[in-house]
């Protein structure tokens, strides 16, 4: 019976300051409740930071810690070595920059702890070179930049991923189904049905549901075609097709497909496969140090020059004036 009631994780979670107060707790909180079901601490867990000191959530919040980055190195030779690591973080993550940490988590991955991210935390994994042809999921707002920053990770926009001993997820809510998953490999589907009940969940998604909304819901459009033409679009930014292509993939005149978009859009196909090129090419300014003519180049711009035409007029200023706002605005945060 003693046996039984031995810890089946032992769980580090690294915390980054700025990190997602909300992905955090609902990785958490179902290790709490599969406790509580059982009657018996089978989860332990410990916060952690490099010095050792407390972290500001991007909400605002201050959390303590137990250990510093220096106590978590003596641990993994001693009987507190964890199981797991997870990285938390969030907001502005590109901003980090920590030598030890990312030393700290190949050590640990290499001593054979399994090692994970949440939210964001994907994005220090690969900089530590451990996605390099790993599957990971990180949040959608941030995958463009991600993508672009380590060509060798395998990055999907899934709720969750999990390869070999390498955890990631994208955030939000996906952190609870992450865990109960992790969960029913130890236990069975009674305790997270339990823990489903607890929480008022009804349900455990699956790690390649979408992170968005569908986009009948997100563009509040019906028309299948539109959207299926809205999936090319967004498919083929770094090289637009032509419309002429479009109309052949969608079995649609050209003609056609412009009065579509016009009833369903209110703007022609051209001008919404610019916009939505654009957006990308803001994200990738925001999250990543990319030159402007590398944005430019791999959101499908001939030039930089035109490049900085489109998006001056569509955001009333240039790419260079948005990455210079970005950076005072994190400077002031």
């Amino acid at each position: 019976m003693a046996s039984q009631n031995k810890p089946k994780r032992s769980i580090v979670f690294f915390m980054v300051p700025d990190f997602s107060m909300i992905a955090f707790s609902m990785a958490i909180e179902p290790l709490r409740l599969a406790n509580r079901m059982l009657g018996y601490d089978c989860y332990k867990w410990r916060l952690t930071s490099h010095d050792g000191e407390p972290v500001t959530a991007s909400n605002q919040v201050v959390v303590s810690v137990n250990t510093s980055l220096a106590d978590e190195r003596r641990s993994l030779s001693g009987e507190h070595r964890p199981t797991m690591v997870f990285v938390c973080s969030g907001a502005n993550v590109e901003r980090f920059q920590n030598k030890s940490v990312l030393a700290w988590l190949r050590e640990e991955h290499n001593r054979g702890v399994a090692v994970g991210g949440l939210c964001t935390g994907a994005h220090i994994l690969a900089q530590a070179g451990l996605l390099s042809g790993r599957r990971c999921a990180i949040h959608w707002e941030n995958l463009p930049g991600f993508a672009e920053a380590f060509p060798k990770a395998n990055v999907y926009a899934d709720l969750y991923e999990i390869d070999g001993s390498i955890h990631t997820c994208a955030g939000g809510t996906a952190a609870l189904d992450m865990m109960l998953s992790l969960i029913g490999e130890d236990h069975d589907d009674t305790l997270v049905n339990r823990i489903c009940e607890m929480a008022l969940t009804d349900r455990v998604r699956n790690a390649h549901d979408r992170q968005r909304l569908p986009l009948r819901a997100r563009l509040g459009v019906q028309n299948a075609k539109v959207l299926s033409i809205i999936e090319l679009m967004e498919a083929n930014l770094s090289e637009p097709l032509s419309l002429i292509e479009i109309a052949d993939d969608a079995g649609l005149s050209r003609r056609q497909i412009e009065r579509l978009f016009r009833q369903e859009m209110g703007r022609s196909p051209a001008r919404y496969y610019l916009e939505i090129r654009l957006d990308r090419a803001r994200h990738l300014l925001i999250q990543s140090p990319m030159p402007v003519v590398e944005v430019a180049v791999a959101c499908g711009f001939v030039s930089a020059s035109h490049f900085s035409k489109c998006y001056r007029e569509l955001y009333s200023r240039s790419p260079q004036q948005e990455r210079a706002e970005r950076k005072q605005y994190q400077t002031a945060a």
